[in-house]
């Protein structure tokens, strides 16, 4: 069937819950890359390098497993829905905050903060999304769901290539809005809450399961002791595994905007530009791969999108023109969004029902706090170097094969029923 196909195939609610898990981690993920984008005009307001402003990248990331562990915690005693629409008005409220930050200090405390609410939306989404979906083409909505992440890419590259510096549109005037309006922009997903609140029905697993604790007498949403010692195994597999994850995704996109406008000097335009490109090549990656993971499992999916990158780092790090090197960065996105496209599903498969909004979340953002150091050790390495490419190269190269090599140990668990897990 094809992807349309099992799309309309889903009833209203499975649409609707779909439908609020995407773009939650879409608008999420604007506003993380909102900053990424705006690096070195906000180095420049503030006097100071580069590196200094993806501290902010760092503490977003080294903040999430916080987000994570406090909101699964609360989805999965108080229910996915309410605790989404927590997540979504918090990150809105403090992108919006950023705006007005007089310092790099106050900034760096609200980047801090985001990754808070940052940290939690991935978990509560996922566990919503495939806790209301069927079993069948799982791997499919997977690599749909996970490239939320590159759609909010997208929105950001098109947001500072159109409005960061101004631009010209069929005869329209775009007027320059700088690095503080891109941040007031970020703070429209807070609509996003009321159509949670009035369209999307809580996840029929966590009813069935409250309704079962509530006849039973059972006040206390933790799980059974045995319960968590059988599956801390897995858990600590997967904190290893997104740590290389995390290494993927962040090492080939953080810093690439910075690279290509440091070092490759393009301007705003054609970065934004780049930026979109690639979201789309991200998209590409995260489905095609999602649906042969349905085919080959999870596990080989991963490792062939992690090892078919290595080929395209010449094009990627290494091109002469704009032109080249968006070539190499649409083939790289499609790639490393590939392997991730298999995330959403793969983890909440291998997740026990009543910790399925905390350990996924967890151990993804777990990954994240080891791999929090990148962007910014990334381009203190290039600045001491003199080169961004040897940094982005080596990056692709030592993480594809760790990957690789981690995903063949994993266990394979697709298709597994939810209520089983």
């Amino acid at each position: 069937m094809s992807v349309l196909g099992q799309f309309a195939a889903l009833t209203g609610p499975q649409r609707r819950a779909f439908l609020a898990a995407f773009l939650g981690w879409t608008l999420d993920s604007l506003d993380f890359f909102l900053l990424v984008f705006c690096v070195k005009a906000i180095a420049s307001e503030f006097r100071t390098e580069p590196s200094a402003v993806l501290g902010a990248v760092f503490l977003t990331q080294a903040f999430r497993p916080v987000g994570a562990l406090l909101f699964g915690m609360l989805a999965d005693r108080y229910g996915r829905r309410p605790v989404l629409m927590a997540n979504i008005l918090g990150f809105s409220v403090i992108e919006l905050a950023c705006a007005f930050a007089p310092s790099l200090n106050v900034l760096l405390v609200l980047r801090a903060l985001f990754g808070i609410a940052m940290g939690g939306e991935w978990g509560v989404g996922a566990a919503l999304a495939f806790e209301s979906l069927p079993k069948e083409g799982r791997g499919t909505f997977s690599g749909i769901l996970q490239e939320g992440y590159a759609m909010g890419s997208i929105l950001a590259s098109a947001a500072f290539g159109l409005l960061f510096a101004g631009a010209h549109w069929h005869g329209i005037i775009i007027p320059a809005i700088g690095w503080r309006g891109l941040f007031i922009v970020g703070a429209s997903p807070a609509v996003l809450a009321f159509y949670v609140q009035t369209r999307v029905e809580e996840s029929p697993v966590w009813l069935a399961a409250a309704n079962k604790r509530k006849a039973k007498s059972f006040h206390s949403a933790a799980p059974e002791p045995q319960q968590l010692i059988h599956f801390l195994p897995t858990f600590l597999f997967l904190v290893v595994l997104m740590t290389a994850f995390m290494s993927f995704s962040h090492g080939t996109q953080d810093v690439y905007p910075t690279f290509l406008a440091v070092q490759i000097k393009l301007s705003p335009e054609t970065i934004g530009l780049i930026g979109v490109l690639y979201g789309i090549g991200s998209i590409g990656g995260g489905i095609v791969f999602g649906v042969l993971s349905e085919k080959w499992g999870r596990k080989r999916a991963i490792i062939s999108a992690a090892l078919l990158a290595i080929p395209v780092v010449p094009l990627y790090a290494y091109g002469h023109s704009a032109f080249t090197l968006g070539i190499g960065a649409v083939l790289m996105q499609f790639m490393v969004q590939g392997a991730w496209g298999v995330v959403p599903a793969y983890l909440t498969e291998l997740s026990p029902a009543r910790v399925r909004a905390t350990a996924p979340g967890l151990a993804y953002q777990l990954g994240g706090l080891v791999t929090s150091w990148n962007g910014k050790a990334q381009a203190l390495a290039a600045e001491r170097w003199g080169s961004y490419s040897v940094v982005l190269a080596f990056t692709v190269v030592v993480v594809a094969l760790a990957l690789a090599g981690l995903a063949s140990l994993g266990h394979e668990a697709k298709g597994r029923e939810m209520t089983e897990a």
